[in-house]
């Protein structure tokens, strides 16, 4: 008779274990979906800012033709190419920002302290917003590998958290204002 409590004590803690375990893998995953809602408002802030630049007039014709169709694509992106489309859109910031001078130009026009300033802002935080959603998607990578998870199918249905890969370096110029 102590032998069946040991073991049905045994199997109730191993059962409160995995539930833990399986709770603690859901918030994960509610925190990525979280984070990820937070890296698309940015990403698309980033776009619709810098779209607005491109069409303002304070630009020359070439950069802001580059500006707005990088802008644009990222904007349309399909979730499989979004990654790609975002990178490309950091690429075309640091090409027609890649100059001081360019930025004192946008600066000089009217209203183009404020937009600059929005882009800046747009700019800086892209790369936290990334980070913090790779940051949630590691977690739950590193949990999910574990055995445990595995044998008792912990996760469910959910699918393999993938984390955002894109060039997120911002362009040297507006990085100098930053500073100041």
């Amino acid at each position: 008779m102590t032998t069946l409590i040991w073991i049905a004590a045994a199997l109730v803690l191993i059962g409160i274990y995995l539930s833990w375990t399986a709770g603690r893998l859901d918030r994960l995953h509610s925190r990525i979906d979280a984070a990820r809602a937070a890296l698309d408002a940015q990403l698309l802030r980033r776009a619709s800012v810098a779209q607005e630049l491109a069409t303002a007039g304070v630009l020359d014709p070439a950069a802001s033709i580059v500006l707005y169709q990088a802008a644009h694509a990222a904007r349309q992106a399909e979730e499989e190419h979004r990654e790609v489309a975002e990178s490309e859109l950091s690429q075309a910031l640091r090409a027609v920002f890649a100059e001081t001078p360019q930025v004192e130009e946008v600066r000089q026009a009217p209203g183009g302290e404020e937009s600059l300033e929005e882009l800046t802002q747009a700019v800086r935080r892209v790369p936290m917003a990334r980070r913090f959603h790779n940051d949630s998607v590691r977690a739950a990578r590193a949990l999910r590998r574990h055995r445990k998870v595995r044998w008792f199918r912990l996760a469910g249905h959910a699918p393999f958290p993938l984390a955002f890969e894109m060039d997120d370096e911002p362009p040297l110029a507006l990085g100098d204002r930053n500073g100041r």
